[in-house]
């Protein structure tokens, strides 16, 4: 009832902003994800590093070189993915 006497352009422009919210929201969700991932598989990766020299103390220098490459790999890709969350919030302001 009341749509009748409200401007047309503004009620354009609320439907455009309403419908950009979801992109907001699927940008704030890939970097919080994102983040989540990256610091459960880094625990990981510490945990059980710490765990195997903790068996072989002989090999520690091996286990620290593989854990520091594992964990350079998943902060690559949570890196990715929170670029990727950043970009998908530019697209919903267009």
């Amino acid at each position: 009832m009341f749509a009748f006497f409200q401007d047309p352009n503004q009620i354009e422009v609320a439907k455009i902003a309403s419908a950009n919210v979801g992109w907001g929201l699927g940008a704030g969700l890939a970097a919080g994800l994102a983040a989540l991932g990256a610091g459960f598989g880094i625990g990981r990766i510490g945990g059980s590093a710490g765990e195997g020299i903790a068996r072989q103390p002989e090999a520690a220098d091996a286990i620290k070189g593989n854990a520091l490459l594992l964990s350079a790999f998943v902060e690559g890709v949570a890196l990715f993915a929170a670029v990727i969350g950043l970009i998908l919030a530019g697209k919903g302001s267009l």
